[in-house]
């Protein structure tokens, strides 16, 4: 007689991604532009970006009893598709049923008090946009925009989600694989954070960025009053401008240029 231990069969991690794997070729014959999230490597993050996300979310006692429940979910490939855009995350998940669940996050905007302050300290503090998106910035910023509170990364009441599964916890694994998959897009494009609280990446850099205009006008200034006024080329090679921007060799130009074929017609 075989035994019922209640619990649900255990599958080895590799036949999950494998699973995962397939459905991931089924769903893109329907839709090509799936996006899903690929864990390489032991570790769920690389970036500075990634990285806060994840940390910003384990910080808060809301997530971090439940959040961890989502790891290895999207390690095997669970999250089959993830998207962000404006406010909202849309994502779909592999669990135990054959249709994946769909998951919903909408994440508030930045406040703008908030966002303004910010922008605020960072002035002149950025190197560039490329630094900004290196994570490679004064640790003082980085402190500031990982504070709870009046930092970039939301809060638990700031973050409201959705899954369509049967589990009645607001966090489910299926979203909270999803919220770590978030992690692992930053990764690849910290800008898309920007947009999920709907700020411009381009404000905290605004003050590098017009320091860097002013001294390119500078230089341009510089280089426009060395340029060889008219005059100058006049004394330089004999020749005489024109108002109207023709040019006529001077007389002794003209002389000497007679001379020169009268000589060779002789030679000649």
């Amino acid at each position: 007689m075989a035994y019922d231990s209640g619990f649900p069969e255990y599958i080895p991690v590799a036949e999950k991604r494998k699973q995962a794997q397939k459905s991931v070729e089924k769903l893109k014959k329907k839709n090509p532009d799936i996006s899903p999230v690929i864990i390489e490597g032991s570790k769920l993050t690389r970036t500075w970006w990634g990285k806060s996300w994840n940390k910003n979310l384990e910080s808060y006692s809301d997530y971090s009893n439940r959040i961890g429940r989502g790891r290895s979910y999207v390690r095997h490939g669970a999250v089959l598709d993830l998207k962000m855009t404006q406010g909202k995350i849309s994502a779909l998940v592999q669990g135990s049923a054959a249709k994946p669940y769909q998951v919903t996050i909408v994440i508030q905007a930045l406040s703008k008090n908030i966002w303004d302050a910010l922008t605020n300290d960072c002035a002149g503090k950025i190197g560039s946009l490329q630094d900004l998106i290196d994570g490679k910035f004064p640790k003082a910023l980085s402190e500031l925009f990982t504070a709870r509170g009046k930092g970039l990364f939301p809060a638990p009441k700031e973050i409201s989600l959705q899954c369509s599964c049967p589990d009645y916890a607001t966090m489910c694994k299926h979203v909270a694989a999803v919220l770590y998959g978030v992690g692992a897009r930053l990764d690849d494009d910290p800008s898309l954070f920007f947009a999920l609280r709907d700020v411009k990446i381009e404000d905290l850099i605004s003050e590098t960025i017009s320091k860097k205009a002013q001294t390119l006008l500078e230089k341009s200034k510089f280089k426009s009053r060395r340029v060889i006024e008219d005059p100058d080329i006049s004394g330089m090679f004999g020749i005489e401008m024109e108002s109207d921007g023709s040019k006529k060799l001077k007389e002794s130009n003209l002389k000497k240029v007679g001379e020169k074929k009268k000589s060779t017609r002789t030679n000649g």
